[in-house]
């Protein structure tokens, strides 16, 4: 059975690229977490946290050539990655309502709830045509099937992009001070780049099966928007969470 590590570029992509990516995100959660632990900052590092472990499998699958191992390990990578945002959503909300208003119970309610819609991605797993082909036919690179990838983009879209920009649009909208206001783009520019991040995983892994060069050029340009979003949203928020 052919090594998935024959291919060059895999460990490119897998070793070099989402590894960049990973040092630097745990770095920032590290930035945020150093100073102050308190629930606020937990969960705005909870974001970097969560694609950092999800990457972690990435990497652990990387010279795996059991199907149904790497399989599972490719979910549990999906899961890690996609799940992250919503620890934004409950950030944003916070900082609109405050903790009294978004009380832990109602995180947590936010949390299982998207974690529910993130677990139903293993039902199209198991689904042959429905879910992921990652084989030896594909070189041990994943290949979206189109209900998978429509179910993941379009319930993120709606559960966590669609309200992070209306909830980030809001507290801009509140702030007076103009500093305040100028500091906060940053978190918008930063999020808008890991949107193109994350949907780039998602297009590149889907049209992998029509043209395998789109995911060399679609890794390129997440690896650009990964490592500037994290930094634009942790210089315009993470950076007074430390005070």
């Amino acid at each position: 059975m052919v090594n998935p590590l024959e291919n060059p570029m895999r460990i490119i992509t897998i070793y070099v690229a989402q590894g960049l990516v990973v040092a630097w995100f745990a770095y920032l959660a590290y930035k945020i977490l150093k100073r102050d632990r308190k629930r606020l900052n937990a969960i705005f590092a909870g974001f970097y946290i969560s694609a950092v472990i999800g990457l972690i499998f990435n990497f652990i699958y990387g010279p795996i050539s059991h199907e149904g191992v790497i399989l599972t390990l490719s979910y549990l990578t999906y899961f890690g990655v996609f799940f992250s945002p919503i620890f934004l959503v409950v950030f944003d909300l916070i900082l609109l309502k405050s903790e009294k208003v978004i009380t832990p119970l109602k995180q947590m309610i936010l949390f299982i709830s998207f974690g529910i819609f993130m677990f139903c991605l293993i039902f199209f797993i198991i689904t042959p045509e429905w879910g992921v082909t990652l084989n030896e036919s594909t070189g041990w690179s994943p290949v979206w099937h189109l209900p998978f990838f429509l179910y993941l983009a379009i319930g993120e879209a709606i559960f966590v992009l669609i309200p992070i920009f209306y909830l980030s649009f809001q507290i801009y909208n509140k702030f007076e001070d103009e500093q305040l206001k100028q500091k906060w783009k940053f978190f918008i520019y930063g999020y808008s780049a890991l949107i193109i991040f994350m949907y780039g995983i998602m297009i590149s892994n889907f049209l992998a099966s029509f043209d395998i060069n789109v995911r060399t050029v679609m890794g390129i340009i997440g690896l650009l928007s990964g490592i500037s979003g994290g930094y634009l949203m942790y210089i315009g928020v993470g950076r007074q969470l430390e005070k």
